[in-house]
């Protein structure tokens, strides 16, 4: 008993210190899984603003004729009239 007592203080500091590095630990892994979330979040929302800068060009264009030639060409399959159309059988 007496031993206990004169370490006592000892003991609980080692406990202290235990229980701080223990919590710090997982702190840290909470962290650093949160910091992966930003990267990936971020590379998202690059991602969805390049897709925005191209939306809003298209909307641009969208009431051009050429945009419109293009369409009809592209989609729909219509041509101009007196045009010559060559289709590729080898493909």
């Amino acid at each position: 008993m007496k031993i206990l007592k004169k370490h006592y203080k000892k003991i609980l500091i080692v406990l202290v210190a235990t229980y701080v590095v223990s919590i710090y630990a997982s702190q840290q892994q909470s962290l650093n899984e949160y910091n992966k979330q930003i990267e990936t979040y971020e590379e998202k929302i690059v991602a969805e603003e390049e897709t925005k800068e191209s939306l809003l060009a298209v909307k641009d264009n969208v009431n051009s004729p050429e945009y419109i030639e293009k369409m009809a060409r592209e989609k729909l399959g219509m041509y101009l009239p007196n045009e010559k159309v060559y289709i590729d059988v080898s493909k």
